[in-house]
């Protein structure tokens, strides 16, 4: 007994997340693409953040001295340093009135640069993790893409008949639309590996987040205790009163060729100082190494080594770098940013295609292609943007200057969008009945 495959509803449900979804989809492709390239872009945009690689790097001390002079009432809650040599470390410091500022400090000199409130790294990060909408409706929300991205690969193979010889196959001289509907699907074949790469990613997270069959516990080890000493002030903030370059010393000899690259200090004396850095294991992320020190005695409380950690936690720990490309360098990051790309055009692309084959069928009913989904798709297009106007004039209190190039990149894309997918394609329809 043959099964027969209805390949009609395969490709109507292709069509319905494409179509329906198409906003929100291509938002959550797109963020995601640019997110890879955040860091350059800092890199671009942010003199102060912009550091020359030199041999030697500053103690770490001797930048917390520079920091005090900067910041005297300041309390450091998280010491990145990244990943990338040409970036200076981002030192997250906290005033308890203006909130939280990221001060930019040259690794190699110790020279506190400048600071910023908000950078590209951290408006992409957060546009691509939860939409900007709060309470983790946001980032189910994206989540939940990585299944549907998954579902649109695998009905797309499943109604185009013997895809894998049509690899090198685009189609020319028949018009746009049969071009246009060629190119979506080989760019789609190609596309492949980094959409798979991309969905389990996110389906993973999603599980992850879900706490389902108890992951998201599993994966996420707690803080081990600290015992407090006695006649001490248990609650001030001590974080300008570690000794980093200890921690750090002490934190290395703990792993094989461990160098610490993140710092989450103590708050307290009731805190841990958290260390997470690269070892000689590849591919995962720094929180795969972990070293959790006393910041009363500097004594080693619990260390996490790369080398040692369950199945569960590797997979855990190898999605970041999967999933933003960042695990080679920048080599894969710009390999990544492309595939991105690709990817977010697909969007684009299918849209076109059943907008102007619905109007060359329905002459002046391309209205009706996306009936009331349309409108649900931009009414939580200005949810999200509601929500991120809220958080980065409050939360990171953004300068004009940022909001402004903010609002002009959302203008573009709905001035592209409405110029693409309404002018332009009422032009080509009148276009083509003129002609008739």
């Amino acid at each position: 007994m043959t099964l027969k495959v209805n390949k009609k509803l395969f490709f109507k449900i292709h069509s319905w997340i494409g179509i329906k979804l198409s906003i929100l989809f291509f938002i959550v492709c797109f963020s995601g693409t640019l997110a890879t390239l955040s860091h350059e872009m800092d890199w671009l945009f942010i003199p102060e953040i912009r550091a020359i690689p030199q041999k030697e790097v500053a103690s770490r001390n001797h930048i917390l001295e520079n920091l005090k002079e900067e910041y005297p009432n300041g309390k450091v809650t998280y010491w990145m340093r990244s990943e990338e040599p040409y970036l200076c470390d981002i030192i997250y410091m906290d005033d308890g009135i203006s909130g939280k500022t990221y001060v930019l400090a040259n690794p190699y000199t110790g020279k506190i640069q400048g600071s910023a409130n908000l950078t590209f790294q951290r408006f992409f990060r957060d546009l691509h993790y939860f939409l900007f909408i709060p309470f983790q409706i946001g980032n189910f929300t994206v989540l939940i893409f990585g299944f549907l991205l998954f579902i649109s690969m695998v009905t797309a193979l499943v109604f185009y008949k013997k895809w894998w010889k049509k690899l090198f196959k685009i189609q020319t001289g028949k018009g746009s639309l049969v071009f246009y509907r060629s190119l979506h699907r080989l760019v789609g074949l190609w596309s492949i590996p980094f959409t798979i790469v991309f969905s389990v990613t996110g389906m993973w997270y999603f599980m992850e987040r879900a706490n389902i069959g108890n992951l998201g516990s599993a994966v996420n080890p707690r803080y081990p205790d600290v015992n407090t000493p006695k006649n001490v002030d248990s609650v001030a903030n001590i974080s300008y009163s570690i000794d980093y370059d200890k921690a750090v010393a002490i934190a290395e000899q703990e792993i094989l060729n461990f160098k610490v690259g993140s710092i989450a200090p103590s708050e307290n004396r009731k805190d841990v100082i958290y260390l997470r850095g690269n070892s000689d294991v590849s591919l995962v992320r720094q929180r795969a190494n972990r070293v959790y020190i006393d910041p009363n005695t500097y004594k080693v409380l619990k260390v996490q080594n790369a080398n040692k950690i369950s199945t569960l936690m590797w997979f855990n720990d190898i999605a970041d770098p999967l999933h933003f490309g960042y695990w080679g360098g920048l080599a894969t990051k710009i390999i990544w940013f492309f595939a991105g790309l690709g990817i977010s055009s697909l969007v684009l692309s299918g849209i076109w295609i059943t907008l102007k084959r619905k109007r060359i069928k329905q002459k002046n009913e391309g209205t009706k292609v996306m009936g009331a989904w349309k409108y649900a798709n931009w009414v939580f297009f200005a949810i999200i943007l509601f929500f991120m106007y809220a958080i980065i004039i409050t939360k990171y209190r953004a300068s004009l200057k940022s909001v402004f190039i903010i609002s002009i990149g959302w203008s573009i894309f709905i001035a592209l969008g409405y110029y693409i997918f309404v002018y332009r394609l009422n032009k080509i329809i009148s276009l083509r009945e003129f002609r008739k």
